[in-house]
Order: C-alpha cells, then sequence, then structure tokens
C-alpha cells in the first residue's frame, strides 16, 4: 500500500519498515541525503571507496551510494558539483524509470539491470526521491531472511 501522494511508479518493494520510516523529509545537499538514509531503521554508513563516497548498507547490505564534499577535480557520472545517487532498484522497475525520467539513468559502476542513478538536481520531484531512497532500502530488506531483518 502507498502512501497517500506517493509516486505509485515509485514503489516496487514494499515493507512494513520503511513505510513506518518515511517522513516527508527531502534531501537538498548531500548532507541531508547523509541524514535521510541514516535515518532508516539499522542504516550504516561506510566508507570502502575512500572519504569522497559513502555507502550506506542495512545489515550490511548497500542500498544507496552518493559521493560526499564533491570537488571540482572528480566530476562524477553527471558532471562536476552535480549531486547524484546510486540505488537498488527491481530490474524492470528501473528499466521503466530510465525510460520515463532524463533524471534517471542505470547504475553507474553498478550492475545496470539492478541499480539506477538519480541526478538530483534534476526535475525528479522530491516525493519520487523518496520513494526511490526507500524503495531502495526495501528491496535489500526484502531479500533478508526475516530472522535478519530490521526492526522498526
Amino acid at each position: 500500500m502507498l502512501r497517500p501522494g506517493a509516486d505509485p511508479g515509485a514503489r516496487a518493494c514494499d515493507t512494513a519498515v520503511s513505510r513506518a520510516w518515511h517522513s516527508g523529509r527531502m534531501p537538498t545537499s548531500d548532507e541531508d541525503l547523509d541524514r535521510f538514509c541514516r535515518d532508516l531503521p539499522s542504516a550504516e554508513v561506510t566508507h570502502p571507496f575512500g572519504p569522497e563516497t559513502s555507502v550506506y548498507k542495512v545489515r550490511g547490505r548497500m542500498f544507496a551510494m552518493f559521493p560526499t564534499g564533491m570537488t571540482a577535480v572528480d566530476p562524477g557520472p553527471l558532471g562536476v558539483g552535480r549531486l547524484w545517487v546510486n540505488l537498488k532498484a527491481v530490474p524492470e522497475h528501473a528499466a521503466a524509470l530510465v525510460a520515463q525520467h532524463p533524471e534517471v539513468s542505470p547504475g553507474w559502476h553498478m550492475n545496470k539491470r539492478h541499480w539506477i542513478t538519480l541526478d538530483l538536481a534534476g526535475d525528479l520531484p522530491d516525493r519520487t526521491v523518496e520513494d526511490l531512497v526507500g524503495n531502495s532500502y526495501d528491496c535489500v530488506i526484502a531479500a533478508m531472511p526475516a530472522t535478519r531483518r530490521p526492526l522498526a
């Protein structure tokens, strides 16, 4: 079941844990996106690729990755100074999002079938960004055994 006003195309995976979490706060900077991801139940941040890339995991499984403290020398997939985030997605859902939204592309440096990259400087509605982050988290949780899933 979707929250009122949620983008129906943005929620392919759904769990009670993330439905309970969604708060309406929208990420507008890397600091906001960091807080947004950290606030999910049992979420943790790691830096396996160096301090400039934050990887968010739930119970050891990645659901989001984005640059922190972007610099002009590391343009990333979208160009200099543009905030982006890689998120997990159901393959059919990922393909549909890429086809529908110019701000969504196949996952940069990731499996193009299971990951998408969002350009957060584009015109993607804030509600859709929130739903896609929650969807990524939900997809990771849904693949876990019930005994490993976090409690809200």
